[in-house]
């Protein structure tokens, strides 16, 4: 790109008074240099089957276009309108819990053929009446998608016909792979299937949440292949991945593979949102941009970021410009609003934008002013920032899926679980705040000698090709770092009837055949160096070494003799697997004895200073330094001369610099 795109969403339908020249002259004073519309609304733009009615989006586009404001254009497809399912009312996806009741967003059956021909027309009208446009620079296919929890009729019909050339007719094999016969639940006659909404099997189950993932990723290449038609060569197509869902935006997506689902993109896309005031970490924002920026190992959009969001998001003083160069420093190309105002009606009414109820000029509305005029001023110096990074953490949405069915019981009495996202975010974290940047890849990628070191959190359920694949990573030199729960099953969630964890104990150099929950169990061992606080948590597998080395063991009468972390030479690399959920303290200590052995370039600097850095269109090193803390940081600058690009201030080798609260700095090395 050209320029860091600035912008918000746009709803000129929800407007309650006529405010379309007001808007414009607002966004020019504030940056605003891009729009975002058309995605919300397809009752609008169809108000009557076969009907069209694109004033609403035209009239916009005039406006932008005489501003020069780009425009992204979303296609509406992801809340039908109602006289569809007045004459279909089957397109509503019927789940676990029966059909749906019209009101919510995506709540349809992206596979219903009624659905996919109204679609596939309004795309087109849309298309057509947008994609010549001048001001238009990308379009957005659906929004946020995912499976919706499909699972009737039809679905199931097809996926029957996916486990036929699975397994290529043979259910014999079908029925061994998913250990069927237990319980009777063996199938045998494909005549036969039941429906998979009752199944109590773990590998059905899975496999059928696989497939559904499978949909989202057909439905969103078959829209973009629809824009592919229409768009000129320099407009692009993307799509707003989002994450699982904690009240802001927490962990890996389970309804959606991004990495498969991306290849239909030309710029991969994504909405981020993320606690603020005295909970602003940063942490979301690097978690979610890191993991779309690894999609096409290239720069991506920020579609979606809350400006002022729920009350307790509204940003204090600062944060909302930290926020938006938290984006850049990851690799953002843009950073984009939901929304531009607050709605006066509906669900989403205190959801607010950048202007509150009332339209007028406000705090958080006056300092995106000063972003606006700084990524106006500085933005082909933060533009398309490229990263290399030594470290990357693998992910699976089969692992993901696996231990949804088979989760980590935190007691005897089954009350609460850990999840897998608790343990990436768990790993993620602790290396974000060392101030150690991450890549994302997952068990297709391909490429892994790139890293010096991989995180590979409970990998559940893995094919022996994958996990062979880490083994020869390690063997040629690579550090690997493996967490209980690894290796465990098959791709299919089929347990290993071999000794645990499987082939990757070649280059664990561990075996253990045995795992329980702990209870009042400390740690001791080198790791520790005497701690009385560290302890095991979650989950415990007792490790016997066979090569490798006891970091830590099980401080506890009748665990003590079985390791907790070990770490194993094998080949050029090493390994290193931690049997249980240790203390913060404690993995600290490891991750850093870890890396330097990995010889991963480390910082002194810990959070809540935050150090990100790339290289910008100049061929020049950018780092950014963030403060996420209501306390004036002192950072010591130990790299050659640069230029702090928003002041223009020159800083020599091991100058001390003052980051301000909720504040930063971004040095561009001469």
């Amino acid at each position: 790109m050209k320029e860091l795109l600035y912008g918000a969403a746009y709803y000129d339908e929800y407007m309650p008074c006529e405010r379309l020249a007001e808007d414009v002259k607002l966004m020019k004073k504030a940056g605003i240099n891009t729009v975002r519309i058309a995605e919300s609304t397809w009752s609008t733009c169809e108000p009557q089957e076969g009907v069209f009615d694109f004033s609403h989006v035209e009239r916009v586009m005039d406006a932008m276009e005489e501003a020069g404001i780009h425009v992204i254009i979303g296609t509406p497809t992801y809340a039908i309108p109602t006289w569809m399912v007045k004459s279909h009312p089957d397109v509503l996806a019927e789940t676990r819990n029966g059909r749906g009741i019209y009101g919510a967003r995506q709540i349809m059956d992206i596979t219903h053929p009624v659905y996919l021909f109204y679609a596939e027309r309004v795309i087109r009208k849309l298309m057509e009446c947008t994609a010549h446009r001048k001001c238009v620079i990308g379009f957005q296919v659906d929004n946020e998608t995912k499976y919706y929890g499909t699972a009737g009729k039809n679905v199931q019909e097809r996926f029957v016909k996916y486990l036929r050339e699975k397994f290529h007719d043979d259910l014999d094999a079908m029925n061994q792979e998913f250990g069927l016969d237990y319980w009777s639940n063996r199938i045998n006659a494909w005549e036969d299937f039941p429906d998979v909404r009752g199944t109590i099997n773990g590998s059905l189950g899975a496999e059928f949440e696989k497939f559904q993932r499978k949909l989202v990723e057909d439905f969103l290449s078959w829209q973009a292949s629809i824009v592919n038609e229409y768009r000129r060569e320099d407009q692009f197509i993307t799509h707003n991945f989002d994450f699982e869902w904690r009240g802001y935006s927490y962990g890996v997506q389970p309804d959606v593979n991004h990495y498969r689902t991306s290849r239909c993109l030309t710029i991969a896309g994504t909405d981020i949102y993320h606690p603020t005031q005295d909970d602003l970490t940063g942490i979301e924002i690097a978690f979610g941009g890191d993991q779309i920026r690894s999609l096409k190992h290239d720069n991506y959009l920020v579609l979606e970021t809350e400006a002022q969001g729920f009350p307790q998001w509204v940003p204090y003083k600062g944060q909302l410009r930290l926020q938006a160069y938290s984006h850049l420093a990851s690799g953002a190309n843009s950073v984009m609003y939901w929304h531009w105002h607050s709605i006066h009606n509906s669900l989403e009414t205190y959801w607010k934008g950048l202007l509150s109820h009332d339209f007028q000029e406000n705090a958080t509305y006056r300092e995106a002013c000063v972003t606006g005029r700084e990524f106006a001023e500085h933005g082909s110096r933060l533009v398309n920032l490229k990263k290399k990074n030594e470290v990357a953490i693998l992910i699976s949405n089969e692992a993901l899926t696996a231990l949804k069915w088979f989760p980590i019981q935190m007691s005897e009495f089954g009350n609460g679980s850990y999840c897998y996202n608790d343990i990436v975010r768990w790993l993620y974290d602790a290396l974000y705040k060392m101030n150690v940047e991450c890549d994302f890849v997952w068990p297709e990628s391909e490429k892994l000698e790139q890293y010096k070191a991989i995180v590979v959190p409970a990998l559940y359920a893995a094919p022996d090709s994958l996990l062979k694949k880490l083994n020869a990573f390690v063997e040629n030199g690579g550090s690997l770092l493996a967490t209980f729960k690894t290796a465990f099953a098959n791709e299919n969630v089929k347990v290993s009837h071999e000794v645990q964890p499987h082939i990757l104990k070649d280059c664990l150099g561990i075996r253990y055949h045995q795992f329980t929950i702990p209870k009042e169990t400390g740690l001791k061992g080198e790791l520790v160096n005497g701690r009385t606080d560290a302890a095991a948590d979650c989950f415990m597998e007792l490790i016997q070494t066979e090569e490798a080395e006891v970091l830590a063991s099980y401080d506890h009468y009748n665990w003590g003799e079985y390791a907790a972390v070990t770490r194993n030479t094998y080949g050029k690399g090493q390994a290193v697997y931690v049997g249980t959920k240790v203390d913060g303290t404690t993995l600290n200590t490891l991750l850093e004895m870890w890396l330097r052995q990995a010889e991963v370039d480390m910082t002194e600097e810990k959070y809540p200073v935050i150090i990100r850095k790339g290289t910008n269109d100049y061929g020049k090193t950018v780092r950014y330094y963030l403060n996420y803390s209501s306390a004036e940081q002192k950072v010591l600058y130990r790299y050659g001369k640069a230029t702090e690009i928003l002041t223009g201030a020159e800083v020599a080798h091991n100058d001390t610099m003052t980051v301000e609260p909720w504040d930063l700095l971004i040095l561009e090395e001469h």
